[in-house]
């Protein structure tokens, strides 16, 4: 009796676990699609994003980890905006919305007028999954599904637009 109870409490520690590390509701990586909604924010842990980007081949990609709060990641928004008018027919772009709240990150998205989606991952667990602490950062992934530029900090415009191209072919 005492072996099952033990085995009840470890399941039962588990999932309380998966649970407060995604915001609120365990995450199955083999079941996220990509977000389609641009304010949808589904909570991502760095597992299931990493499978999410793994299922991209064939596809360029660029992260945009930011933050409402993050001034550099307002200063970057607009930036990022033309980006996505001038290369989101050959790139697929993807925000991070970390250390954030889901009120502050939709203000954000609605007031910059983000037009791509991002996940929602309050533990900035996918940051730290790439070495990267606080945001903005941005992250270029080709289509091979390699990663082949890291950005910590503000990216200027020409950054940008070099490692779009770079990765758009």
């Amino acid at each position: 009796m005492t072996s099952r109870l033990l085995r009840l409490a470890v399941a039962a520690a588990a999932l309380f676990a998966s649970v407060a590390c995604t915001g609120g509701s365990p995450t199955t990586s083999s079941v996220q699609p990509w977000p389609t909604a641009v304010d949808a924010l589904p909570a991502l842990d760095a597992n299931a994003f990493h499978d999410l980007i793994a299922r991209q081949k064939g596809h360029p990609v660029l992260v945009n980890i930011w933050a409402s709060w993050c001034d550099p990641c307002i200063a970057e928004a607009p930036d990022l905006t033309a980006a996505h008018q001038k290369f989101g027919d050959r790139v697929r772009f993807i925000g991070v919305d970390a250390q954030d709240d889901r009120s502050g990150a939709t203000t954000f998205i609605d007031q910059h007028e983000v037009p791509y989606p991002s996940v929602f991952d309050p533990s900035n667990q996918i940051a730290v999954s790439y070495g990267l602490f606080s945001p903005p950062d941005t992250l270029f992934f080709d289509a091979d599904g390699n990663l082949v530029k890291t950005i910590p900090g503000q990216i200027s415009r020409d950054e940008l637009n070099a490692n779009l191209q770079a990765i758009a072919g």
